[in-house]
């Protein structure tokens, strides 16, 4: 009777652990046991896990996943379009961690392993996917919660420093020399919006949409910016160089590091926002006068 008694309660205990978690697929992973064996294929959730305190959790990263320092030591899958299936299983993860295009997923719940996948594209992505994976890893509300309003007070703070000359105008932001742009649906886009500017990317064109050069030329946007990558393809295209936000030196052009501060939708989100307010700023004495 008292075995009895005892597996019931081990039971019981066992049951209040379980944890299941909706990703953005809207499908329910149920996870009985806080997971201690995680791969992530996107650097923004890698970041994402990290900030909640939990890195030494992580087994295993994608390719791009290089902050904080101590994940670029950790083994490298492949990136969320060719992912190694091989390497993920014999890294014996109990969690893998993926955007919702990650190619191979299915392939990877075939063979046993729960995926959590998740794609913050969003403010409000950003704080889902924080609040998902905190609960995913069994970690209470309070340590999401406690990111979340770091992340809100770095970007009220970006916000604060602007300078009143550099409040409004009309913006173009790269994310890649394809090009694809960030529009005014973007976590990206939404900031500028905080901060009183106007995209030239409407929402209606989806999040990241790839953008035709000559959309620009014509939108004649007060400031550009766009990673160091882009820079040479940026003054190539045709009719950029006569762009008045170029030849008045209204082209920011972030560094590599800078570059992913500004374009993983994650913990360092608000860094990415001072980066634009730095930027916005610079551009303000350039303007003339008022910006469009």
């Amino acid at each position: 009777m008292r075995k009895l008694w005892l597996a019931l309660m081990i039971g019981c205990w066992l049951n209040a652990q379980a944890v299941g978690v909706r990703d953005d697929r809207q499908q329910v992973i149920d996870l009985p046991q806080a997971p201690q064996r995680i791969v992530s294929l996107l650097p923004s959730l890698t970041e994402t896990v990290c900030a909640l305190g939990v890195c030494d959790r992580l087994v295993g990263v994608d390719r791009y996943s290089n902050w904080p320092a101590s994940v670029q030591s950790l083994p490298r899958v492949g990136g969320g379009l060719d992912p190694s299936i091989e390497g993920i299983v014999a890294l014996r993860p109990d969690l893998v961690l993926a955007a919702g295009s990650t190619r191979g997923a299915d392939r990877l719940e075939a063979l046993g392993l729960k995926v959590l996948r998740l794609e913050p594209r969003t403010h409000a992505d950003v704080h889902r996917s924080l609040t998902t994976v905190a609960q995913a890893l069994h970690l209470p509300a309070s340590q999401s919660d406690r990111v979340w309003q770091h992340i809100q007070n770095g970007l009220q703070a970006a916000v604060q420093s602007l300078q009143p000359s550099a409040r409004q105008g009309r913006v173009y932001v790269e994310v890649s020399p394809t090009p694809y742009g960030a529009s005014e649906s973007s976590f990206i886009g939404e900031t500028l919006q905080r901060m009183g500017w106007r995209n030239i990317l409407p929402g209606s064109m989806g999040p990241f949409p790839l953008v035709n050069p000559e959309l620009v030329v014509r939108s004649q946007p007060d400031v550009i910016m766009a990673g160091d990558s882009s820079r040479a393809s940026v003054l190539a295209r045709p009719g950029w160089s006569s762009l008045q936000a170029i030849q008045s030196g209204r082209l920011c052009v972030f560094t590599p590091d800078e570059s992913n501060w500004l374009v993983r939708a994650g913990p360092r989100m608000a860094d990415g926002a001072q980066l634009m307010a730095d930027c916005l700023n610079r551009a303000a004495s350039a303007l003339p006068g008022v910006a469009r």
